[in-house]
């Protein structure tokens, strides 16, 4: 059983930066699929990012690709979503989501988010 402790959202202006971590305990293995989704009131859940662990292979949803990046640090058993250029429209809760073994990270089905097993219970993001 994987759980995931999200922390690091705040308020920041336009432009700024922040930096989201994930620390899963649980479950030290390395084949699972990460990946971060947010969530604006009154918006359906969108995946942002996924990462694979075993392989660090990553993808991005087109909104934040050049913006945003997904990395992990094996030591601390934490992934990190680090956001950049922020824009008002990347306000939301961020969650954390995994999810054992590599489909949905390669299939990129891990966008819709439904498939994960285990959530966080997110982190605030609010740009102004």
């Amino acid at each position: 059983h994987v759980q995931l402790v999200e922390s690091g959202g705040g308020s920041v202006q336009a432009g700024g930066s922040l930096t989201l971590s994930c620390a899963a305990s649980g479950y030290t293995r390395r084949d699972l699929c990460m990946g971060w989704f947010r969530q604006a009131p009154g918006k359906e859940r969108e995946g942002v990012a996924a990462i694979y662990r075993g392989t660090d292979n990553t993808d991005y949803v087109d909104s934040v690709k050049g913006r945003f990046t997904i990395s992990q640090d094996n030591a601390k058993n934490t992934v990190y979503l680090h956001l950049n250029r922020l824009k008002p429209e990347d306000t939301a809760m961020y969650y954390c989501a995994a999810d054992s073994g590599p489909r949905l990270c390669y299939s990129g089905s891990w966008r819709r988010g439904g498939d994960f097993d285990y959530w966080g219970q997110g982190t605030q993001v609010t740009v102004s």
